[in-house]
Formats: C-alpha cells, sequence, structure tokens
C-alpha cells in the first residue's frame, strides 16, 4: 500500500498521492455517496480498506476519480493545498455543513549529518518506518472519526477547492478537470462548527495534515485529542494556516486558518488563487 522505502522524493511522492486517494475515498464510502461496486478493498494491517475505482455504471465515483487525478497533477507540480465539502444543495456553494482539509507543505531535503561515524556521511532525518507509522495512525484516527459522525443531510452536494501557492502557481494553472473558481470569496460554515484535528504524516520532502470541520451536533462521540478550539462560521482561504490554532492557550481563531504560513500571506487585499471542479459529481446517495 505504501512505498516499501521513502527515501527520494518520488517516493515521498506516491505516499502523499496515495494518502490523500485513500483519504478521500474513506470519506465518500463511510458517508455513504455511491454503491459498493464503485470500491476496491484494500488492507491495511487488519483495517479494511474501501478505495474509489472507476466505476461505469455511477458517474458520481468516475467524477471524483477525476478530480483527484487533477490533484496528482498539482501535487506533482508542488503548487497545492486542497479542502473537500459537501454543501447544501439550496445554499451556494460558498456555504459548507462538512469541511475536509488536506494541507500539503513541500521542502527541499535537508540531510543531517550522522556523527556518530568515521566518515562524514549524510544520512536523511526521518525514517522509512516512522513515515509509514505516522501514515497507518493517520488512516486510522480517519477511520474512527468517520465511524463517530452523525449523517449528513440528504440535500447536499459535494464539491473541491483547490488553493494554491501564488508564488510559485502560473496564473494560468489549471489541473485537468478544474476551472477558475468563479467565487473564490471566503467560505461560510452552515452550523456550530467544531474542528477536529486528524493527524499529520512528514517525509523529508513533503508535508501533509489534515483537518475536518463538521457540525458539532453530528459528532457522535467527543474525541479530545481529535477537538481543535471551537471554529468560527467564516472559514477564509487566505489566512488559512494550521500552525496558529495548534497554539496551546490561545483563545481566539482569526478564521479557521485554512491556508499555510502567514509569511506566505502579502497582505489583506491578495487573495489566493482558488480552483473549482468543471463538473460536481451527481447527488447519489448509496
Amino acid at each position: 500500500l505504501f512505498p516499501d522505502a521513502i527515501t527520494t522524493e518520488q517516493q515521498s511522492l506516491v505516499l502523499v498521492k496515495r494518502l490523500l486517494a485513500i483519504s478521500v475515498s474513506c470519506i465518500t464510502y463511510m458517508r455513504g455517496l455511491f454503491p459498493e461496486s464503485s470500491y476496491g478493498t484494500r488492507y491495511l494491517d487488519d483495517l479494511c480498506l474501501k478505495i474509489l475505482r472507476e466505476d461505469k455504471s455511477c458517474l458520481g465515483s468516475l467524477q471524483i476519480v477525476k478530480w483527484i487525478q487533477g490533484c496528482f497533477d498539482a501535487l506533482e507540480k508542488q503548487y497545492v493545498m486542497t479542502h473537500f465539502c459537501f454543501s447544501p444543495l439550496l445554499l451556494p456553494l460558498q456555504v459548507v455543513t462538512e469541511l475536509y482539509q488536506f494541507k500539503f507543505k513541500y521542502k527541499k531535503n535537508v540531510p543531517q549529518m550522522d556523527i556518530s561515524s568515521n566518515h562524514r556521511e549524510f544520512v536523511a532525518g526521518l525514517r522509512s518506518e516512522d513515515i509509514q507509522q505516522a501514515s497507518r495512525l493517520l488512516l486510522r484516527k480517519l477511520y474512527l472519526l468517520m465511524q463517530n459522525l452523525g449523517p449528513l443531510p440528504n440535500d447536499i452536494t459535494l464539491t473541491m477547492k483547490l488553493l494554491y501557492y501564488n508564488d510559485v502557481t502560473p496564473k494560468d494553472y489549471q489541473p485537468p478537470g478544474f476551472k477558475e473558481d468563479a467565487s473564490p470569496g471566503d467560505l461560510l460554515f452552515g452550523g456550530d462548527p467544531l474542528s477536529l484535528r486528524v493527524g499529520s504524516v512528514s517525509s523529508d520532502f513533503h508535508l501533509m495534515k489534515m483537518r475536518v470541520t463538521t457540525e458539532k451536533k453530528r459528532v457522535r462521540k467527543a474525541h479530545s485529542k481529535l477537538i481543535q478550539k471551537r471554529g468560527p462560521t467564516e472559514i477564509s482561504h487566505q489566512g488559512l494556516d494550521c500552525e496558529e490554532e495548534e497554539e496551546e492557550g490561545s483563545t481566539k481563531i482569526n478564521a479557521l486558518n485554512l491556508a499555510f504560513s502567514q509569511e506566505e500571506v502579502t497582505g489583506p487585499e491578495k487573495k489566493r488563487k482558488v480552483s473549482e471542479p468543471e463538473k460536481l459529481p451527481l447527488n447519489s446517495r448509496k
């Protein structure tokens, strides 16, 4: 399921792609979006994973697979972070009722000196075994969380927003299956939001963080280690950083910071480039 070794940038990219695909598959499966025929089965130790596949009998699941493939293109180019959200059908798509945030950082491999050796050899800072263990833990926590979420409303649709690093992303870039967001303003949460920190996986080349924001009443069983402070109803595309949210003792959240680091935001007037799918999946619930 994961690369045997994660010591090169390509191996790290494969890991991040698989984590994204498995996570999105888990979300759609556990939220009852598509029929069983839209999923294949893989095992991670004793955990049964349902992974989306190209099911020609279900146009909605086919569309999600294409979204994931578009994300892969942006990940390869090191442009993107992404939001995956459910919206009520009768309200604008900027209003969400459940939000899944995948935060990606791309880092240059800075090897560390092996001071225990007589030779001046350089070794990578993170062991493949530790990265694989963090990946397993993230997926287990996601499955645990999904099992303890109450059902979504029937009248919802699903969309994916791709947010980019403005300083490296060409203005005219759009990954396959996506177009420029027609309404790139802030997302609004349609209820009393609760932010849940799922986990993170870090290699020498990539960092992936994941969190879920849902209505407080939808969480059947509170897991204190997952729960973040109560989020605001406005979710900014601009200052969406996780680091400030995770500081202990803070009682104020500027906006459910979904971007990356504050140093990337050059001013309140600068909006982050955002893409949306060319087509939304059909509202098919199994």
